[in-house]
């Protein structure tokens, strides 16, 4: 969505963390692959409360 490439060596160190947490909460709030993988949908088979490991 940005074409911003992470990967380009001191890049990221020449941006403000305040830079990076407006891209990140912009593809958190759009379609993206981040907002897939961080924010999935409801699983309707998991149990409430999450885990299904018994102590």
């Amino acid at each position: 969505m940005y074409g911003v490439d992470v990967g380009t060596p001191g890049f990221l160190r020449a941006r403000s963390w305040r830079w990076l947490r407006v891209r990140v909460l912009g593809l958190l709030s759009a379609e993206s692959r981040l907002a897939r993988v961080l924010t999935p949908p409801p699983d309707s088979s998991a149990p409430p409360g999450g885990s299904t490991a018994r102590r």
